[in-house]
């Protein structure tokens, strides 16, 4: 029991890195990349670490895997970092993270409909604290509501949801690299030409410092986070990996103190100890339910018994060459 739980706990710990290093992305965006690209970078972060994986692995998809990849593909990487520029340029990033926030609710509810998991009290109630935990945390007095930005942080925190539901379903029967590499691979192709369409072609005179960023974005925010968050999916039912997807805000609050000399105040401490609790509240199992033993009847006196029938069948006429008959015919 100990070695599961150990085993359990070491899961759950190395999917948590996956959202911490996202934490880090608005730094690193902020500090070393060029301004006002987030789509660009949205498609260095994926492809080229999506093509280094299918090149390294070498393998591709097979038969239903060329649209399951599409689709997986669309709604974790693709579609989800489109709807979250849209979120970010229209909403502040406190009321856009808060809105997101919700995706452990919607992936709980995901998992009781298409997986047949149980939604629990317990449950919704700590996907509540987490969204309140967030809003403290980041969500500031002077924040404005815009209907477009809220609609577009809402859908993308319910296309992350159903795309951790349905990879926790379509398990696919090649490598794990293997795997995250074509989902990075079809939503960077996704967000191409989207991005070519926004933004324009990629800003001439990248600096070292610019490609730093994105070799970080891509390599580790990318081909190591996303293979650390699918492992997580296939040995973690999928509302608990959602819920340490809290953990970006936190990390990404943490690191404003740390690095850029922001003040953490009382209302955001306690909103940081409010996501910490109900992500361990998240990641409780449930008790097993206890079934009724029967009691197994005596060995000795099966055997006993058993042996007073082969002899009482023996002693008839035909007894033992009716049974070498049976177990020829294999009745």
């Amino acid at each position: 029991m100990r070695s599961v739980r150990g085993h359990r706990l070491g899961i759950v710990v190395l999917t948590a890195l996956a959202p911490v290093i996202w934490g880090t992305t608005y730094l690193v965006t902020t500090e070393l990349l060029p301004p006002g690209r987030p789509l660009l970078a949205a498609v260095l972060r994926a492809l080229p670490a999506g093509l280094l994986l299918v090149v390294v692995t070498r393998r591709l998809p097979r038969g239903i895997w060329w649209w399951r990849a599409l689709l997986l593909g669309a709604l974790n990487i693709g579609v989800f970092f489109a709807l979250l520029f849209v979120a970010a340029y229209r909403l502040p990033g406190g009321v856009a993270a808060t809105v997101g926030a919700v995706q452990p609710l919607l992936a709980a509810g995901l998992s009781a409909a298409l997986l047949g998991d149980r939604l629990s009290a317990r449950t919704a109630l700590a996907g509540i604290a987490g969204v309140a935990g967030v809003s403290l945390l980041v969500l500031r007095s002077q924040a404005r509501l815009d209907a477009v930005g809220v609609a577009a942080a809402l859908g993308g925190a319910l296309v992350m949801a159903t795309g951790v539901v349905l990879a926790k379903r379509w398990t696919s029967p090649a490598p794990l690299l293997a795997t995250t590499g074509w989902q990075l691979v079809a939503g960077g192709l996704l967000l191409l030409p989207v991005a070519l369409l926004v933004e324009g072609p990629p800003p001439a005179g990248l600096t070292a410092v610019n490609l730093a960023g994105y070799a970080y974005l891509s390599l580790i925010g990318a081909a190591v986070a996303y293979a650390l968050w699918f492992r997580g999916i296939r040995e973690l039912p999928p509302t608990a990996v959602s819920f340490l997807g809290l953990l970006s805000p936190l990390v990404a609050t943490v690191l404003g103190v740390i690095v850029a000399g922001e003040r953490l105040n009382a209302l955001q401490a306690v909103g940081a100890a409010v996501v910490l609790a109900a992500l361990v509240a998240a990641q409780r199992r449930h008790a097993p339910s206890r079934r009724a033993v029967r009691p197994r009847p005596d060995t000795a006196q099966t055997r006993e018994t058993d042996h007073a029938h082969d002899r009482l069948r023996s002693s008839r006429p035909g007894g033992t060459q009716d049974r070498e008959r049976g177990a020829v015919a294999g009745t």
